[in-house]
C-alpha cells in the first residue's frame, strides 16, 4: 500500500489534488448540513449578514478559490504549502459551487427547483476530479518497468477511447453519461450509440432530414424522463434538501 501510494499518488504530485477534492466534498457537505438546520431553524447557525445585506456565502468561497489558485500557482507541488492552497482552493471551490445556480440565474434560487443545478454540479465536478485523481500518470513517475508501463498505456488508451465516446454522447444531449462515461468503462459506448435527445447538436446536424429518426428521439427522451425523473429528484433532495414549492422560474434572456 506504501510503494503504491508513493508512485501514484505522492510522485507524481496528486497530492494537494486529492486533498482538494476532500477539502471539495466535504466543505459541500458541511455547507448542506448548516444551510438546512438554518432552513429549519434549527441549531445555533444562522444566515451571515452585514448592514442588513445577506451574506451569501459564495462570497467567502470566492476569496479561499482565488487565495488557493494563487497559492497553488506559487508553490511547489510537493510542499506543505502546495497542500494548504489545496486545502483552501478546495473549501472555496465547494462554497461556489454550492451556489452555482445563484451565479447562473443572478437571483437567490437555492431553495428553488433551479437550486438542484447547484447539486448537479457539484456532483459532476467531484466525478470528473475523481477522474483526474484516478488515471495513472505515466510522465513523472521515475524507474517504472516494462510491466507498470504497458498497465499504464493500456489505461490511458481505454481512457482516451471512453473521452471519444463520451464526446459523441455529450453531442447527443447525454450530459450525464458524457461525464461518468469516462470514469466508468462502456457507459460512454451506450450513451454514442443510443439516440441523440431532441434539439441536441447532434440531433441538429444528423436528424434534420430524417423525421422518423426525430420522432423516434423524441418519444425515446419523453419516456427517459418520466421514468427517470422522480429518482434523480429523490437523489437531489437527499443531497441538497427539498426545494420549497412553487412555480419554475421563467429563463432571462436579458
Amino acid at each position: 500500500m506504501g510503494h503504491w501510494w508513493e508512485r501514484n499518488i505522492v510522485e507524481p504530485g496528486k497530492l494537494p489534488l486529492l486533498v482538494a477534492l476532500g477539502a471539495f466534498v466535504v466543505t459541500f457537505v458541511v455547507t448542506r448540513v448548516i444551510t438546512r438546520l438554518i432552513r429549519a431553524g434549527k441549531g445555533p447557525f444562522g444566515n451571515v449578514k452585514a448592514g442588513g445585506l445577506h451574506i451569501h456565502h459564495v462570497v467567502p468561497g470566492v476569496v479561499l478559490t482565488v487565495v488557493g489558485g494563487f497559492g497553488a500557482v506559487a508553490s511547489d507541488r510537493h510542499g506543505a504549502g502546495a497542500v494548504l492552497s489545496a486545502v483552501l482552493f478546495g473549501m472555496g471551490a465547494g462554497l461556489v459551487l454550492d451556489e452555482f445556480a445563484l451565479l447562473l440565474h443572478l437571483d437567490d434560487v437555492y431553495w428553488s427547483e433551479e437550486g438542484r443545478k447547484s447539486v448537479e454540479v457539484v456532483v459532476l465536478t467531484a466525478a470528473l476530479v475523481g477522474l483526474l485523481l484516478a488515471g495513472f500518470a505515466p510522465f513523472g513517475v521515475n524507474d517504472l518497468s516494462q510491466q507498470e508501463l504497458a498497465d499504464r498505456g493500456t489505461v490511458i488508451s481505454n481512457i482516451a477511447a471512453n473521452f471519444v465516446f463520451s464526446l459523441i454522447a455529450l453531442s447527443k444531449g447525454k450530459a450525464r453519461i458524457a461525464v461518468f462515461g469516462v470514469i466508468v468503462p462502456l457507459v460512454a459506448l451506450v450513451g454514442a450509440a443510443r439516440l441523440a435527445r431532441p434539439g441536441s447538436l447532434w440531433s441538429r446536424r444528423f436528424y434534420g432530414r430524417r423525421p422518423r429518426a426525430r420522432a423516434k428521439s423524441a418519444l425515446r427522451a419523453y419516456r427517459h424522463d418520466r421514468r427517470w425523473a422522480r429518482p434523480r429528484r429523490a437523489v437531489q433532495d437527499w443531497i441538497g434538501g427539498r426545494p420549497d414549492p412553487g412555480p419554475a422560474r421563467l429563463p432571462d434572456h436579458r
